[in-house]
């Protein structure tokens, strides 16, 4: 399903029973023109039918490609490659996941001690880190395209098809850095959804579930 949300009051809006474009777009429509056109913003994941839906219904509004989804991307391919390399072990996977600077003086050494047994994966973990500083350190849209097409450079021999990923969507995801604006509040609706699903131990029909959801997430 395609789960809608107001990021402004964490607020649950809609619950549609598809991930087709056409009935995405058909459902939305729904909503009063005047309202759709003072949406400004949407943010969304890098599945590729966003952009035709937000030009087609909320016609004013810009895409913005949230955050965590991209260096959720990163993260993956660095740990798809500690995997290769054969460092097994949850240690060593929340070692080169976590955010250096949130890392103990005892976790810095062995994170050290780790990256040298691989000049590989010392390289991978070094551009995730660079591409949190993009993310902390970025004033303007321009500054972003700029910094994030010089780390794709690099990251293109290392992650491949992730960099690919990243450059093909490098408009939208640099939109960010013009209000900051991430989808956060949507990851922690999902949590709630699959507490409530839980909670339910299943809905008989979609509409009995989306009846729930919004009583219960809609501000």
């Amino acid at each position: 399903m395609t789960v809608v949300s107001d990021l402004d009051k964490s607020s649950l809006l809609e619950v549609i029973d598809s991930h087709k474009n056409d009935e995405i777009i058909e459902k939305l429509k729904e909503i009063p023109i005047d309202i759709r056109e003072n949406v400004k913003e949407v943010s969304v994941d890098m599945w590729g039918g966003f952009p035709s839906i937000v030009q087609k219904v909320f016609t004013n509004a810009r895409l913005v490609i949230d955050r965590f989804h991209v260096r959720k991307l990163v993260n993956k391919s660095l740990n798809e490659l500690r995997l290769l390399v054969n460092l097994k072990g949850l240690k060593a996977r929340c070692l080169l996941l976590k955010n250096g600077a949130d890392l103990t003086e005892d976790e810095q050494e062995e994170l050290k001690e780790l990256l040298n047994s691989s000049t590989v994966l010392s390289i991978a973990y070094e551009l995730k880190e660079n591409l949190r500083n993009i993310y902390e350190t970025t004033t303007t849209v321009k500054m972003g395209i700029r910094r994030l097409t010089n780390w794709l450079v690099s990251a293109k021999l290392i992650f491949g098809k992730t960099a690919d990923t990243i450059k093909k969507h490098l408009l939208n995801i640099c939109n960010y850095f013009l209000n900051r604006t991430t989808s956060g509040v949507m990851e922690r609706l999902n949590n709630k959804i699959k507490l409530i699903i839980r909670q339910g131990y299943g809905f008989k029909t979609f509409e009995s579930l989306r009846t729930k959801l919004l009583a219960c997430l809609f501000k």
